[in-house]
């Protein structure tokens, strides 16, 4: 079980992030956001920021369709989020390992591609390499 303050702890360890002002979390490399707090958007109501749901950048709609279809329970998506490459993640349903993998994996396609080098996740530096 995840929250805010996992995403936080995660996306901060990376190279070259920057956490922008927000009323939940919102992070970006190069500019470019790759994690951030769900804006929830209710017709007549004004924006609410849902911190216990991170919309996550995936790259493209085949990786949308795939983590969508293929766990259910983890991620959402909604009609305002259509033909984007991004998908919502209930923290409390995730674990620690499989949001580290995801908020890296967000990092690493927002990233130019000098700034992941070889990077290992968990450890907040690059490695030396493969063993």
């Amino acid at each position: 079980m995840a929250d805010a303050d996992d995403v936080r702890r995660l996306a901060l360890a990376l190279p070259h992030v920057a956490e922008i002002d927000s009323d939940g979390f919102d992070f970006r490399v190069a500019g470019k956001g790759f994690v951030w707090s769900y804006p929830e958007r209710t017709p007549g109501r004004p924006r609410v920021i849902r911190t216990d749901i991170a919309v996550l950048y995936v790259g493209d709609e085949a990786e949308k369709q795939a983590l969508l279809l293929g766990e259910p329970d983890l991620f959402f998506t909604t009609p305002a989020y259509d033909g984007l490459p991004l998908v919502m993640l209930w923290l409390a349903r995730v674990d620690a390992d499989r949001l580290a993998e995801l908020v890296t994996d967000a990092w690493r396609m927002r990233a130019p591609d000098e700034g992941t080098g070889r990077f290992s996740p968990g450890s907040g530096r690059e490695s030396a390499g493969p063993a």
